[in-house]
């Protein structure tokens, strides 16, 4: 079942009590709902489509149909609200939504969609005059924005308090699947964990140590870890002001699965930039010859990927789990000598017999691009949101809505 499968029905799980539905909104035949929505997806160039640019990945808006479909079904006016990327308060014609605009009038015409909502600083400052423009002439309000719902910006909490509200199916779902693996995981639950920087991280990697059975932890994240553990890294991106947390974590009884081996390379040779977010010259994709490197990386030399045996060693266990959530990138995807690792993990957690939960972000890109999207059992929406309701059990926008006035008090 993929994120996209619309779930009727209260969500369970945690930060769902009290959580209002499209069912517990008044009727909303001829009426006009505000709907904000993530449709802040990657962008690419394209001389035939208007303004040179065309969505390159349409997953968050194909995420949002079964609700705005739903409500347009139902006789509503439905107008939809997002942001895109990070203009600085200001209109940027580089964040322009109309790229998007056209991909949702193809796929579903009928509903309006503002301008981007970071053109205006009271977005992100939750100014209540932008609030108050916001709803203006909007009868009610859907939250379809698992993705910017751990942000307490204008459109995600202030709505809720002026108008009937409710959560949207998608995020509706990512409350009961996410609440799912703090409650009652399928054991062995596992978690996969990479990206860059372990401080975004360490909360998240906490409270799965407190709930997982086995911890994999990659990407560039793994060297800060491999640091606590006594292992010399060479030029890697390591966080020394937080090995002592990632030493007492590994104390922590749980069993953490660190990289045997890493691919490496020699520090100044040119790699490509890539979503595991380490800063390198740019070059082009082929330049210079990586190795690979046990646990110990010598020095004049950064690790970019986890090893051939990481990956086999992390694959077994996914293939072994009841239960298995992935986030983040185990290399540096962008460039192909890196992102072998990362294909691994993808493939195994799309072959897995458990149930598979992917959080978001560039995870969920790469099982696009590996054409395996549908082979997982659940694809979040949100990156960041998915391990915040990980890490706290509750998010600012859920908790929004749990205070509208339609919300259902048990």
């Amino acid at each position: 079942m993929t994120g996209t499968t619309p779930m009727p029905g209260r969500p369970a799980g945690a930060g769902a009590a009290g959580l209002p539905i499209l069912e517990d909104l008044p009727d909303v035949a001829g009426r006009r709902v505000l709907v904000r929505v993530d449709f802040n997806v990657p962008l690419e160039e394209d001389p035939g489509a208007p303004g040179g640019l065309r969505v390159a990945d349409d997953f968050r808006i194909r995420s949002a149909l079964p609700t705005l479909r739903w409500l347009l079904d139902h006789g509503a006016e439905v107008t939809a609200c997002s942001h895109l990327g990070r203009p600085k308060g200001a209109p940027d014609p580089r964040y322009d939504l109309a790229p998007v605009r056209t991909r949702l009038a193809e796929l579903l015409p009928g509903v309006g969609l503002l301008e981007n909502l970071r053109f205006s600083p009271g977005e992100a400052a939750c100014d209540l005059a932008f609030v108050d423009e916001l709803v203006a002439g909007q009868d009610a309000y859907v939250n379809e924005a698992f993705g910017a719902s751990h942000r307490a910006h204008a459109s995600i909490v202030g709505p809720p308090a002026r108008l009937a509200s409710a959560a949207g199916r998608q995020l509706a779902r990512e409350v009961e699947v996410l609440g799912g693996l703090l409650e009652a995981p399928a054991r062995p639950f596992v978690a996969v964990v990479g990206g860059a920087k372990v401080a975004d991280k360490l909360g998240v990697l906490a409270a799965l140590a407190r709930r997982v059975d086995v911890l994999c932890v990659g990407g560039a994240m793994a060297f800060t870890f491999l640091v606590a553990s006594g292992h010399h890294v060479g030029d890697s991106l390591v966080d020394p002001d937080h090995v002592e947390s990632c030493a007492r974590l590994l104390a922590s009884g749980v069993e953490v699965v660190l990289p045997v081996d890493v691919v490496a390379l020699e520090s100044g040779a040119p790699f490509v930039a890539g979503v595991a977010g380490v800063a390198g010259e740019a070059g082009a994709n082929g330049a210079g010859e990586p190795r690979v490197v046990g646990q110990d990386v010598p020095d004049g030399w950064r690790g970019l990927d986890i090893g051939p045996k990481t990956a086999a060693t992390f694959g077994e266990v996914v293939a072994g789990a009841g239960t298995a959530f992935w986030n983040g990138p185990l290399g540096v995807t962008e460039d192909e000598r890196f992102a072998s690792g990362t294909r691994t993990v993808a493939e195994a957690v799309a072959a897995s017999k458990g149930f598979s939960v992917v959080g978001g972000g560039d995870s969920v890109s790469a099982l696009v691009h590996l054409g395996l999207a549908d082979r997982v059992g659940f694809l979040s929406t949100g990156g960041g949101a998915s391990l915040e309701l990980l890490e706290h059990g509750d998010l600012p926008g859920l908790a929004a809505l749990r205070g509208a006035v339609n919300a259902p008090h048990s």
